[in-house]
């Protein structure tokens, strides 16, 4: 009794004599501790957020796989009867192929429209087409012995397109800020929304690659020039497809 009296005296003469300082010591701990559960607490929010978000990212990356394989499937199907549908005509069978390829750098720093590609088997006779993501991304030339993407926005990019359903022709040209298509007749109509793809025309690429949508139509004094919008992203990628031959 006497050892809990004591005990009792000394608690509140510490509170008297030194109570203000013991608050604030008692204080600081409880912050101490507030703080640390606090960052524990985020910290574990944060991993589970970034769990979440992978999870949901390999969720969608699966979906997207799925559908590539079930496109991939169609397409060697469509292609087989195409084949079939073409020896029964006496005409030759149909069989394009395109190739992987690596983007090394830029062909000059101050000129974003012309990249170094990694490709070896380059015909000098020929010019290539260059697809991102399935639409048209520009050409592939020989450049100083080695193999140059020229991208849609360059103006020595060039190939042979339809605008709209019609099938209006024209010739693709870039300006360095935007895509044009040139030498459209005179007498044809484009307009604002339509789309444009390849011919396949000039051996380049397939016919109905997607090259974008028009946003302009230009009056020329003996032919139409449209502008388009590309679909292909203008940030370069770090690999392309290259049409070996179509």
């Amino acid at each position: 009794m006497n050892n809990k009296f004591l005990l009792l005296s000394i608690f509140i003469f510490v509170s008297l004599r030194y109570g203000t300082d013991v608050r604030h010591f008692i204080g600081g701990i409880n912050n101490k501790i507030l703080a640390t559960y606090v960052n524990i607490k985020n910290l574990l929010e944060d991993e589970i957020n970034e769990h979440i978000s992978q999870k949901d990212e390999i969720i969608r990356l699966r979906a997207e796989n799925q559908k590539i394989q079930k496109s991939a499937i169609l397409s060697i199907a469509f292609a087989g009867k195409l084949n079939e549908l073409l020896k029964e005509n006496n005409v030759s069978s149909y069989n394009p192929n395109v190739k992987l390829v690596k983007v090394i750098s830029y062909s000059n720093l101050n000129d974003y429209g012309k990249v170094w590609i990694e490709f070896d088997d380059f015909n000098k006779s020929k010019i290539y087409g260059l697809l991102h993501q399935g639409y048209a991304a520009g050409i592939a030339v020989q450049s100083d012995g080695h193999s140059q993407g020229l991208l849609l926005s360059d103006p020595k990019s060039i190939f042979s397109v339809y605008v709209g359903s019609s099938k209006m022709a024209g010739v693709a040209f870039g300006n360095r800020k935007e895509v044009l298509i040139k030498y459209i007749s005179q007498w044809l109509q484009p307009k604002v929304g339509d789309e444009v793809v390849t011919s396949g025309l000039d051996g380049i690429f397939f016919e109905g690659v997607k090259v974008g949508v028009v946003t302009e139509v230009i009056e020329e004094e003996s032919s139409k020039t449209v502008v388009v919008k590309p679909y292909a992203t203008p940030s370069v990628p770090a690999y392309m497809h290259i049409i070996v031959n179509n």
